[in-house]
């Protein structure tokens, strides 16, 4: 049912599941304070513009706005960027995943980065290239520890 949730939510543009999709994965830490406890940010995993004006929205960005209004934290918008168009990340194996993403993403804001612990927020980790390569460029910037939470595992 998730797995369906999810392809709605992301391909099919029925954003309003996202405060649903949020309060899911908030309740699936349930007592796990670990993850929150210290965070300086949430950080979305952010589309390239092209790819975001096809779909109308970032399913990360929503995720990590509503993430955030449940924990009572902050979204650090635009401190990641996608400077490259690569190929969407479902379309290949393992191996090719992590050189798609190599070079894709790129810091901005890096004074708020600096010292800061962020929270990396994606839909799916599947075999975990995008959140290492973004996660790379955070700690790159003077992030002081990157974090991760996504709403299920392919």
């Amino acid at each position: 049912m998730l797995k369906d949730l999810i392809l709605l939510f992301k391909y099919s543009r029925v954003s309003v599941l996202s405060p649903v999709l949020a309060r899911y994965a908030a309740e699936a830490l349930g007592g796990d304070e670990g993850i929150w406890e210290g965070l300086d940010y949430i950080v979305p995993v952010p589309l390239h513009r092209k790819r975001q004006r096809e779909r109308g929205f970032n399913q990360s960005q929503l995720l990590a706005r509503d993430l955030a209004g449940i924990q009572g934290l902050h979204v650090l918008e635009r401190c990641l960027v996608k400077v490259r168009n690569v190929p969407p990340q479902t379309s290949l194996e393992g191996a090719g995943r992590e050189g798609n993403v190599r070079g894709a993403y790129a810091a901005k804001k890096v004074r708020k980065i600096a010292g800061k612990t962020l929270l990396l927020v994606d839909d799916v980790f599947t075999t975990g290239s995008t959140l290492r390569e973004c996660s790379r460029v955070l700690l790159s910037a003077g992030a002081r520890e990157v974090r991760a939470l996504t709403l299920a595992q392919a």
